[in-house]
């Protein structure tokens, strides 16, 4: 018990007597009791029973898949936030052959949720029917998007700057020398796809003076947000004679790797490699990758606040809260091979190496 109370106490910067005295339920700390109570929630250790909160009530949270660790990442923030303010999360995720998104939210519904979090879902589809989500308004469900803006929806979003990723990514490698870079991402009718590519596009024109539709045309390739996917698209962007090839994700940026190694490309060498997301244990791979970190904190807990304020009245404004990202540079990147700087102000994009 000593040891619980030192990491309890460390945790809730109190001391290990007022921890304590909020455990035992004695007098004289109610101003303390709500740190101690979320370190508890933070260290995974139960409350007194007569301490635990009543449930305020269930809140949906609908992903993808959880091959891709950064939605079990953004699940966990989301679900602790929540947890926090005394609601209870049901995780409803979706798998190939498995319930579609309409069938999750009306199980959710049925089973009377107090709100919806919608993470990478149809609102992000280009070509879905948005009015599911009209319609779910009108039966006075509270709900937030993350991942994917449409204006047709009336609801709050939150996303990271895809657009500013790209940035972050083509100046590195730009700084490093490359000049042909490829860029390789899921389904262009994704809206985080759409933003992605005219954030590539805009910064390699402005980086490197390359014109905007060669560079569309020439550098993008359409692929799945999966491992397979990225190498498959690593492997159409090396065939172009690309010297870096930036992902649309962590997991894809593997695969890319994968392909360069198959052809017999060292990476980072011959090859640089960056991915987009940070996901858990990425800065363990070999290399370890060079990524863009999407805010995955901050945009978990913008998601709960938002959707509490809907629940508790009080609306947040139906527009985007945008999240800025940061790359963090690691081993998978380093100067384009032969030491190739880039050109001043090349109106075309360059021909092949060798």
């Amino acid at each position: 018990m000593t040891a619980r109370l030192s990491d309890i106490a460390a945790q809730a910067g109190v001391s290990e007597a007022t921890v304590s005295r909020v455990l035992n339920g004695k007098p004289g700390v109610a101003a303390t009791t709500q740190s101690v109570l979320a370190a508890l929630d933070v260290l995974g250790y139960e409350r007194p029973v007569r301490l635990r909160q009543r449930s305020a009530g269930l809140v949906g949270l609908i992903t993808p898949e959880l091959e891709n660790p950064i939605f079990p990442a953004l699940a966990q923030v989301i679900g602790q936030a929540l947890t926090r303010q005394g609601y209870t999360p049901v995780l409803a995720t979706q798998t190939p052959g498995g319930s579609t998104e309409d069938e999750l939210t009306e199980m959710l519904v049925d089973r009377g949720v107090s709100g919806i979090i919608y993470v990478s879902g149809l609102h992000a589809d280009t070509t879905a029917d948005t009015s599911r989500y009209e319609q779910l308004r009108a039966r006075g469900v509270p709900f937030v998007l993350v991942d994917g803006f449409s204006s047709r929806v009336q609801a709050p979003f939150i996303s990271p700057d895809d657009r500013a990723a790209m940035d972050l990514a083509v100046t590195h490698l730009a700084s490093l020398g490359h000049t042909r870079i490829g860029l390789a991402l899921g389904p262009k009718r994704f809206v985080p796809v759409q933003r992605k590519i005219e954030g590539f596009v805009r910064t390699m024109h402005e980086q490197l003076g390359l014109d905007r539709e060669e560079v569309a045309e020439q550098l993008v390739q359409h692929s799945l947000y999966t491992l397979e996917g990225g190498q498959a698209a690593a492997t159409a962007l090396l065939g172009r004679e690309c010297t870096a090839i930036v992902c649309a994700s962590d997991m894809m940026a593997l695969g890319a790797i994968r392909a360069a190694r198959r052809q017999g490309l060292r990476v980072p060498q011959e090859v640089s490699v960056v991915g987009f997301d940070d996901s858990p244990l990425i800065a363990f791979t070999d290399p370890p990758l060079t990524t863009v970190r999407k805010p995955v904190p901050a945009m978990g807990q913008a998601a709960v606040r938002t959707l509490l304020e809907e629940i508790e009245g009080t609306p947040a404004p139906h527009s985007e809260f945008v999240f800025m990202p940061e790359l963090v540079v690691r081993g998978s990147t380093a100067s384009a091979p032969g030491g190739a700087r880039p050109a001043a102000g090349p109106e075309r994009l360059p021909g092949p190496r060798g």
